[in-house]
């Protein structure tokens, strides 16, 4: 099961919201679950993050 809190930790170079969805598009491959378990910190991230998140992963 991929965390974003893992992506997070496993990224430290990640410094985007943009950035954070490129990496759980690639992630998606291999896994098959994902679980929303923190908010991004980054600036950028918008007001729908969640639903960008799982249309990334999808």
């Amino acid at each position: 099961m991929l965390h974003v809190s893992e992506v997070l930790m496993q990224n430290p170079d990640v410094d985007s919201f943009e950035q954070l969805v490129q990496v759980i598009r690639e992630r998606s491959k291999t896994e098959m679950f994902f679980r929303i378990d923190v908010k991004p910190p980054f600036i950028d991230t918008p007001e729908d993050w969640e639903d960008r998140l799982e249309a990334a992963f999808t």
